[in-house]
């Protein structure tokens, strides 16, 4: 019974290794789409706050945050709703001598404080920017621009980035003789969260400043595979 057993599993093996050969994926042409939209931002954050300098880290500490409220105040006073605006960083750090051999001694402290804003019009970020600096803001630090309708956006350019696909697989299937067929998969090639470009804004130390908005550069990349047919 036992010879029996295992001819009969060994046969069964020899009917099935045909079956699993004849299972090679249909004739394909693969290719990348890719697609962009350019649209200027509506949102912006700014970052910003209040660095003070002490003798000792109490002293630093306390004059920071009367300082930091004096900001806060003025935020809410610019009409600037609470969820718009949160603490980023907020450090006590020591000072040392400089240009010592040896250790340094500790001559001082820092206390620094800084917020994140969101504005909700990029047409106030000079005026907001005038806000933090008149309300003794000393450590400024960067401008974020966003599009808040990204995720509209991107539907728009994925469609567009499928069309840039067939149109590629298209060229393929005439350079190589064959008709394109049903698209096999599509895939979409990482997240296609758009990059926001940073503008510096450090050093400000008057109002006004001077700010240029630009455009935002949303991106979407699909892998695609096409079956392909004999031309009739």
């Amino acid at each position: 019974m036992k010879h029996s057993f295992a001819l009969v599993v060994a046969t069964a093996a020899l009917l099935t290794a045909p079956a699993l050969a004849q299972t090679a994926p249909p004739p394909a042409i693969s290719v990348t789409g890719e697609a962009t939209v350019s649209v200027p931002p509506d949102q912006a954050q700014i970052d910003g706050g209040v660095a003070t300098d002490a003798k000792t880290a109490r002293e630093a500490s306390d004059a920071n945050n009367a300082a930091m409220g004096k900001v806060l105040l003025a935020l809410k006073g610019a009409g600037i709703d609470e969820k718009d605006y949160q603490t980023s960083r907020l450090s006590l750090q020591p000072q040392y001598a400089p240009n010592r051999s040896g250790p340094s001694p500790v001559v001082g402290y820092r206390a620094s404080n800084r917020v994140t804003i969101r504005l909700r019009d990029v047409t106030k970020i000079a005026s907001m920017i005038d806000v933090l600096v008149g309300a003794g803001a000393n450590d400024i630090g960067g401008i974020n621009f966003m599009v808040s309708q990204a995720s509209k956006l991107l539907d728009e350019a994925r469609e567009q980035a499928i069309s840039d696909a067939r149109r590629k697989a298209q060229i393929y299937a005439k350079a190589a003789g064959v008709t394109l067929g049903e698209p096999l998969s599509i895939s979409e090639e990482s997240a296609p969260t758009p990059v926001f470009r940073s503008k510096v804004a450090g050093g400000i130390a008057a109002s006004a400043a001077p700010v240029a908005q630009g455009e935002e550069t949303l991106s979407v990349t699909v892998n695609v595979s096409w079956a392909i047919k004999p031309k009739e």
